[in-house]
């Protein structure tokens, strides 16, 4: 793998975890103010682009959707789909 893919794919990872992370601590706020939320499928949207870590890390962190077994299960699953899609395509490309 080049330097600059890694570089690229750090890079990226890092902007959706904050994103995700900014996104979900506003989420937290809006609930507080009663205000308009942003829906789950944002927030699972960002998981799946990248954000699952984060995600998952900020909601135990300001005990956001803790008690919704969709986010507390979920996340989770995410991350470990995309633990197995890495391993799976670094086996793929090097093992040949």
């Amino acid at each position: 793998m080049s330097k600059e893919l890694v570089v690229f794919i750090s890079a990226y990872l890092l902007v959706i975890s904050a994103v995700t992370v900014i996104v979900t601590v506003a989420d937290k706020v809006k609930a507080g103010k009663g205000s308009f939320r942003i829906s789950e499928k944002t927030l699972f949207v960002l998981a799946f682009l990248g954000g699952a870590l984060a995600e998952y890390i900020t909601m135990k962190l300001i005990r956001h959707k803790t008690l919704h077994k969709r986010f507390m299960l979920g996340l989770p699953a995410i991350m470990f789909f995309q633990l197995a899609l890495v391993f799976f395509l670094f086996y793929t490309l090097y093992s040949t």
